[in-house]
């Protein structure tokens, strides 16, 4: 259940529970940075590969305050009129229009300061974050994926919490969002940036993690079958994909598996449901050549190499 979005935190024990309600386990790392989050009230950068539950963590912070989630989606050559704000020019216009067909005199045309007003503002992600009166948090989604510019454009308002339009001057946020940055580390960010942040690296789960994940997300599957379901995606993961099955795709397989019946992943059971989570056509060869032999060996007592935070999605 929601708390309210004034409440904050005593620990990092009262967050990690909270975002348990929120479908989303949180190792004792990724607790601790969201509670610091909202004890200092400042920025986090979230980085690790693609589909460890990066997004998920902003939208499970949303659920569990009760915030509204703004989300910003980050992509080349995004500007600040679509992040920031932009003016409605076709209502500035017919504004203009409208005041000259009053039969007003000429001699007094519309002001500046009537055009340029809130009523004539369309508020992209972040300043509707900026400007929402209520608490809320912002996702500002797959940064790396923007340039340099953007990111300096970004140092104000993660500084102070503040935007500066000219027509209009400085809007402050009335309340503290809270505010998640996910990076896939696909370019190094400016130091500027880092340094305006709490930093929390998050990778694939290890086994008993993601185990615990998929039979949260999908409880009627068998526990041995969730251990065989994880140990198979641990091997697929190991292979050079394009894209390496998500902590998302592997619940979506659970949940397939449930409603096939299977009470293991044989080769046929592996061939006909494949493609949840693979999504690439020549990572479906590969994965079907390296692994449909070693399905006969694997064992469900297998081992996650992987030592990162652990994530959960919905």
């Amino acid at each position: 259940m929601a708390v309210s979005p004034q409440t904050v935190p005593e620990s990092p024990e009262e967050v990690a529970d909270a975002l348990r309600e929120a479908s989303y386990l949180a190792d004792d790392s990724t607790a601790l940075i969201a509670f610091l989050a909202q004890r200092l009230g400042k920025p986090v950068l979230v980085e690790g590969p693609a589909g460890v539950g990066k997004t998920e963590l902003a939208k499970a912070l949303s659920r569990s305050t009760g915030r509204e989630l703004v989300r910003l989606q980050c992509y080349e050559g995004l500007d600040e009129a679509k992040a920031l704000y932009e003016w409605n020019y076709r209502k500035q216009l017919l504004q203009i229009q409208a005041a000259a067909s009053t039969g007003e005199d000429d001699s007094a045309p519309v002001g500046m300061g009537e055009i340029f007003t809130e009523d004539f503002l369309l508020e992209r992600p972040l300043m509707k974050a900026i400007a929402n009166p209520d608490p809320v948090v912002l996702l500002i989604d797959e940064i790396d994926k923007t340039d340099q510019e953007f990111e300096a454009m970004l140092l104000e308002l993660l500084s102070d919490f503040q935007i500066t339009i000219p027509e209009m001057g400085q809007i402050s946020a009335t309340t503290h969002p809270i505010v998640l940055l996910t990076s896939n580390n696909s370019r190094e960010l400016t130091e500027a940036l880092k340094r305006r942040c709490l930093y929390l690296w998050l990778d694939y789960p290890n086994r008993e993690r993601e185990i615990e994940i998929i039979r949260l997300h999908a409880p009627d599957i068998d526990e041995a079958l969730a251990g065989r379901l994880v140990d198979v995606i641990d091997m697929v993961r190991e292979l050079d994909l394009k894209k390496p099955p998500s902590i998302a795709e592997a619940i979506d397989w659970a949940r397939t598996l449930i409603l096939m019946g299977a009470s293991d992943i044989d080769e046929k059971t592996f061939r006909e449901s494949l493609s949840i989570i693979i999504k690439h056509r020549t990572d479906l060869d590969l994965v079907a050549e390296k692994i449909v032999p070693r399905l006969g060996g694997a064992s469900s007592n297998g081992s996650n190499g992987s030592n990162g935070g652990s994530a959960s999605t919905g």
